[in-house]
């Protein structure tokens, strides 16, 4: 009795063990996977922001002349003109405070609704 005692607990003890060295090799299986599927993926992202910039930044030079003519405000500059900055995209004037009221600092750190450009003689 004491034999077979001793040999179910050596055959348990074998057993858990084979179990736990099989759970461990498990884990770094799937470690190893999940790192070469982030690689994967992170090259994937890679690519794409590669095409998006590259979508983004190949304008057709034919959509750009076709969207100049279409303009009729489109004009060419001459040697010195004046430009005059429209309101922000929200609608309101630059500097100006929500009660409609201009501030001194507001006039004194707002943008400038007018610049000046000059062509550079070659």
């Amino acid at each position: 009795m004491r034999i077979s005692r001793l040999i179910v607990v050596i055959l348990l003890g074998t057993v858990f063990s084979v179990l736990y060295v099989y759970q461990q090799a498990e884990i770094f299986r799937l470690a190893y996977e999940g790192e070469r599927k982030q690689s994967a993926f992170q090259e994937l992202l890679d690519k794409n922001n590669v095409l998006r910039y590259n979508i983004e930044k190949s304008a057709s030079l034919i959509r750009i002349g076709n969207k100049v003519s279409r303009d009729d405000q489109f004009q060419m500059p001459d040697t010195c003109r004046v430009v005059k900055v429209g309101s922000v995209a929200s609608g309101t004037p630059a500097g100006r405070e929500e009660g409609g009221v201009f501030t001194l600092a507001s006039r004194i750190f707002s943008i400038k609704r007018q610049a000046e450009a000059h062509t550079i003689q070659h």
